[in-house]
Formats: structure tokens, C-alpha cells, sequence
């Protein structure tokens, strides 16, 4: 099942997507007429990002990386939904990171990795634009470089657990129907299932968290203008255009 949230008329609606339309019980409202949210209430939950979660990314970057996941959390004013500008300040590089994103659909603590996926309640897609400018020693954590506003574009749905195979995802980005970048979660340095093993042993996970599982090699310059298509087959595709600032 396919869950979104919505506004429409001044209110916020919770719905599920099927047959290509969203249904808040049994009224359908077309998703071209509506304003799409992040599919889960991000007000409450923690984001953590997994920086350098795929080896070939940190490869195209040149960066050697330990062998324990890379943690920095994603600020709530970064969320938007599909559809939504991505506004981009006046800097010299800045990209876009195709990622699955888990959400925790109870709270754990101390989980092994055989158990973890039994605390997902679903999946999303996540673009966490980054501005390299920012990226450096003097900026760790990386809190400039993806703390903007609008830059955690993320749904359009989330898919519950049971249709995602989060360990063989297929991540395309396009922009401007351009193929920029393509991986699979199957190369993760770290599964979902291990992650949460990890972050859960110092700390507990609540219901409504996510794990922004990092990004595949195929990083490039955006600009303006630019129209950013993130899919995820078992998910959908995350629709965002790039404005300047």
C-alpha cells in the first residue's frame, strides 16, 4: 500500500494512492490539483543522513571513508514535498542525491540487524541537495551545506514495507530527462537493516524517524531551471524544479 499527504483547500489531508489517484476514504482528488507534502508528518521525527553510504560515490569524491556508518542529521525546514521548488542560493556547485529513505514504524533500541527490518513501516525517496561549497573540514557536520530550506524534497508516497525490497532498489535521477545517476541499494556500504542496528545501539528510534540511506556516484552541477526526477521503481518518482534564490 502507497500512503500521501496533501493539501487541498486549506486543509491537510492524509490519503492512500491507488489507480494513479489519491483517496481520503472514499473521495479521490486528482494529484495534479493538489499540493503534495512529505508523505509521513516530518514535525517530531529525527532525520539521520548517511553520508558516503555507497562506496563509488565516496570513490567520485576522492574520500576515504571508516568502516562505520557516517551520521549527520537532516533539519525538519528542509522537508518538501513532490512538486515543490527547490530554491538555489548564490554558491558555485550544488547537487542533488538520489536516496531510499526508511521510516521507523515503532521504537526500537538496541536491534539486531536480523530483526531491524521488522521495525520499518515503509519507504520513501529522498533528494538531499548539497551545496559543495560547504562540504569541508570546516563545515563537519554538514549542516550548511544541506541545511537550506527546500533542500529535502522528499515522497511523492511512502510505500509500506512489504513492496520494497530495500535491499535490491534501483535508484535513477534524471534532470532534464537526462540519466545522471543510477545505483542500487544492493552496493549500500551499509543495509537498512544495518543501520538501524547501529543507531539504535546508542540511541532509540521512534516511529515516524528516517534514515536517509546516502547516495550513489553520478553527482553533477544544477542550475536554475533545472527539472530534477528521482525513481525508485517499487516507490514512484519525486518530481522537484530548481529556482534561484
Amino acid at each position: 500500500m502507497k500512503f500521501a499527504r496533501f493539501a487541498y483547500n486549506g486543509q491537510i489531508h492524509e490519503a492512500v494512492y491507488a489507480k494513479e489517484q489519491l483517496w481520503v476514504g472514499s473521495v479521490a482528488y486528482d494529484p495534479e490539483d493538489v499540493m503534495w507534502l512529505p508523505p509521513m508528518d516530518p514535525r517530531g521525527a529525527t532525520a539521520f543522513g548517511v553520508a558516503l553510504g555507497y562506496a563509488d560515490h565516496a570513490a567520485e569524491l576522492q574520500l576515504e571513508v571508516p568502516p562505520q556508518p557516517i551520521l549527520f542529521n537532516k533539519m525538519p525546514h528542509t522537508f518538501v514535498g513532490h512538486k515543490a521548488k527547490i530554491t538555489r542560493p548564490k554558491v558555485e556547485y550544488m547537487h542533488y542525491e538520489g536516496e531510499l529513505v526508511a521510516i521507523i514504524g515503532r521504537s526500537c533500541r538496541k536491534v539486531k540487524a536480523e530483526e531491524a527490518l521488522d521495525y520499518v513501516f515503509g519507504y520513501t525517496i529522498g533528494n538531499d541537495c548539497t551545496v559543495r561549497d560547504f562540504v569541508g573540514n570546516y563545515y563537519r557536520p554538514p549542516i550548511k551545506a544541506k541545511g537550506f530550506d527546500s533542500f529535502g524534497p522528499i515522497g511523492p508516497v511512502m510505500a509500506t514495507a512489504d513492496e520494497v525490497d530495500s535491499e535490491n532498489c534501483e535508484i535513477r535521477t534524471y534532470v532534464n530527462g537526462e540519466l545522471r545517476q543510477q545505483g542500487n541499494t544492493k552496493n549500500l556500504r551499509h543495509s537498512v537493516a544495518q543501520l538501524i542496528a547501529y543507531i539504535s545501539e546508542f540511541m532509540t528510534l521512534n516511529r515516524g524517524d528516517m534514515i536517509w540511506t546516502g547516495t550513489p556516484k553520478g553527482i553533477s552541477h544544477i542550475h536554475g531551471g533545472d527539472k530534477i526526477r528521482i525513481e525508485i521503481d517499487a516507490i514512484g518518482a519525486l518530481e522537484n524544479e530548481v529556482v534561484d534564490e
